[in-house]
Protein backbone atom coordinates (compact mmCIF):
# COMPACT_ATOMS: atom_id res chain seq x y z
CA UNK A 1 0.00 0.00 0.00
CA UNK A 2 1.37 3.08 -0.83
CA UNK A 3 0.83 6.08 1.10
CA UNK A 4 2.27 9.88 0.18
CA UNK A 5 3.70 11.95 2.29
CA UNK A 6 1.27 14.06 2.32
CA UNK A 7 -1.95 11.78 3.19
CA UNK A 8 0.45 10.48 6.11
CA UNK A 9 0.30 13.78 7.67
CA UNK A 10 -2.97 15.00 7.10
CA UNK A 11 -4.06 11.52 8.78
CA UNK A 12 -1.89 12.26 11.70
CA UNK A 13 -2.62 15.72 12.42
CA UNK A 14 -5.78 14.86 12.20
CA UNK A 15 -5.85 11.59 15.38
CA UNK A 16 -3.46 14.33 17.19
CA UNK A 17 -6.36 17.37 17.00
CA UNK A 18 -9.38 14.54 17.62
CA UNK A 19 -7.64 13.50 20.97
CA UNK A 20 -6.99 16.64 21.99
CA UNK A 21 -10.54 18.08 21.10
CA UNK A 22 -11.56 14.73 23.30
CA UNK A 23 -9.80 15.55 26.14
CA UNK A 24 -10.80 19.17 25.92
CA UNK A 25 -14.53 18.81 25.77
CA UNK A 26 -14.80 16.64 28.80
CA UNK A 27 -15.81 19.66 31.10
CA UNK A 28 -18.64 20.47 28.53
CA UNK A 29 -16.85 23.23 26.79
CA UNK A 30 -13.70 23.97 25.12
CA UNK A 31 -11.70 27.55 26.35
CA UNK A 32 -8.97 29.72 24.17
CA UNK A 33 -5.64 27.57 25.84
CA UNK A 34 -7.64 24.41 25.11
CA UNK A 35 -8.56 25.80 21.34
CA UNK A 36 -4.77 26.80 21.03
CA UNK A 37 -3.18 23.54 22.17
CA UNK A 38 -5.73 21.60 19.72
CA UNK A 39 -4.34 23.52 17.37
CA UNK A 40 -0.77 23.04 18.13
CA UNK A 41 -1.12 19.42 18.55
CA UNK A 42 -2.79 19.36 14.92
CA UNK A 43 0.07 21.44 13.72
CA UNK A 44 2.77 19.70 15.78
CA UNK A 45 2.44 16.03 14.66
CA UNK A 46 1.56 17.39 10.73
CA UNK A 47 5.14 18.97 10.79
CA UNK A 48 6.34 15.57 12.55
CA UNK A 49 5.23 13.13 10.31
CA UNK A 50 5.41 15.38 7.43
CA UNK A 51 9.51 15.00 8.61
CA UNK A 52 9.75 11.50 8.93
CA UNK A 53 10.26 10.10 5.54
CA UNK A 54 8.03 7.04 4.20
CA UNK A 55 10.18 3.50 4.62
CA UNK A 56 11.17 2.34 0.86
CA UNK A 57 9.83 -0.77 -0.42
CA UNK A 58 12.25 -3.30 -1.79
CA UNK A 59 12.37 -3.63 -5.44
CA UNK A 60 12.19 -7.41 -6.60
CA UNK A 61 14.82 -8.29 -8.44
CA UNK A 62 14.43 -8.56 -12.34
CA UNK A 63 15.14 -11.87 -13.69
CA UNK A 64 16.79 -11.92 -16.99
Amino acid sequence: MKISKTWKAVVGGLAAGAAAAATAVQDGTVTASEGVTIVLAILGAYGVTWAVPNRQTATPPRDQ
